[in-house]
């Protein structure tokens, strides 16, 4: 029996029952995926990855990406990741500078559209790079 899980799925811009699977479905060319869990959008296909090195194995990873935010995600870790790693503001207060001034809690895998994504790069580059 399937396991399925309510998410939000940025493809489809609404909640829908994610179906968990594993890597051999989702990248069926990486066999060392295959074990990994993952939960799948039933509709539009588009996955997110779990905590699988966690005692939470099948937690997810955040919201369900497609492959755009998925790469503006990653752009945005390429800038915010230097800065708390070079020590010029902790991991923590980065994120808050980020949520103050969003309005609410931010999380880069919690990311639901692109011009949210956009937002995010406009306020790491004027707040946490300058």
């Amino acid at each position: 029996m399937a396991r399925i899980k309510s998410m939000w799925c940025c493809g489809c811009q609404k909640t829908v029952g994610a179906r968990l699977t594993n890597g051999e479905e989702v990248y069926p060319h990486r066999q060392d995926l295959w074990q990994i869990p993952f939960w799948i959008c039933r509709t539009c296909k588009n996955f997110v990855g779990c905590h699988h090195k966690t005692h939470k194995r099948t937690a997810p990873l955040g919201n369900i990406a497609t492959p755009e935010i998925k790469k503006i995600r990653q752009q945005i870790h390429n800038l915010l990741d230097p800065i708390w790693k070079e020590g010029k503001y902790t991991r923590t207060q980065a994120y808050k500078i980020i949520s103050d001034n969003l309005n609410f809690t931010y999380h880069t895998a919690d990311i639901k559209h692109i011009s949210e994504a956009k937002k995010v790069v406009e306020i790491i580059k004027n707040k946490l790079l300058n």
